[in-house]
């Protein structure tokens, strides 16, 4: 593989910055920014193609840098002098790799669904960090998939990757503008899975998440980090649940992200009851 360095801002550079920082750029070219092990690490465990990787070579490289550039094959890579990879990596810690990775195809059949089916909707999420946290934990908690809907934050912005935890690579996250495609999906889903139900979330003192049975094939639905889930999604839904605050408490809402990972909870912890043996393989894939 070729190996270009570069010792000013050029146009090859300024095309690392505008996939780092502009959406619309990072789209027309169908590549996103990485770094950190983690996220670099599990990119290429779940086979996502890496475009290049980016690097100085005015220090050296640790053992698993040197490894990772000679051992993934990629379209070419970028030796930056030290100021250029500081300023593009933006850390304190300046990152010693860097990673260009390849957009996948989106869509429904991305989403490979188990017997019992467990599906996460997150609708029009605004905060970056709560989005990797929601992926971050439907990956922990075995979701066949989350799709994100309407006017969102980007995907692949490197604020919601990084704090995914490397999840992101691991987890079929899909962005569907369309609501109509949704609701079609969740009727296709019905016919294909008998007892499919839709749960959605909500502040507004309805059911508890603990007195619904999540153990058959479900999708729950997380609204918006300000407006909750639209009406739209609420009418469509089969339950609406309801985390209940301690009495007394000032709070009368957790973060998405931390009711997300609640509702998740409950619904693995009824399955593990339910079909132990089922359940553990599916954590164990």
């Amino acid at each position: 593989m070729k190996t270009k360095r570069i010792y000013s801002n050029n146009a090859t550079y300024q095309k690392f910055e505008v996939l780092k920082t502009n959406r619309n750029k990072r789209h027309r070219y169908s590549q996103f920014f990485v770094e950190g092990v983690r996220n670099i690490n599990e990119a290429i465990r779940n086979g996502w193609q890496i475009a290049s990787f980016i690097y100085s070579d005015e220090k050296p490289l640790s053992q698993w840098a040197r490894n990772t550039i000679a051992s993934v094959k990629t379209e070419g890579n970028y030796e930056l002098t030290s100021e250029l990879m500081k300023d593009l990596s933006g850390k304190d810690d300046t990152s010693e790799l860097v990673a260009i990775v390849q957009m996948r195809k989106v869509g429904f059949s991305q989403i490979h669904l188990s017997e019992a089916p467990l599906i996460v909707v997150f609708d029009r999420p605004s905060n970056h960090g709560n989005l990797g946290t929601i992926i971050r934990s439907c990956d922990a908690f075995v979701v066949d998939g989350l799709i994100i809907t309407g006017h969102a934050v980007d995907l692949y912005e490197p604020e919601v990757i990084a704090a995914s935890m490397g999840s992101f690579f691991k987890l079929p996250v899909i962005r569907i503008a369309n609501n109509e495609d949704i609701f079609a999906f969740i009727q296709k889903l019905k016919q294909r899975f008998p007892g499919f139900q839709v749960v959605g979330t909500t502040a507004h003192a309805e059911q508890n998440p603990f007195d619904v049975d999540m153990s058959v094939p479900s999708m729950i639905m997380i609204g918006n980090e300000t407006n909750g889930l639209r009406r739209a999604f609420k009418e469509h839904a089969d339950v609406l649940v309801t985390i209940p605050m301690a009495e007394g408490s000032a709070a009368s809402s957790l973060n998405v992200g931390c009711a997300a990972s609640v509702v998740l909870y409950e619904a693995v912890r009824q399955r593990r009851q339910e079909s132990p043996h089922v359940r553990s393989a599916e954590v164990s894939r």
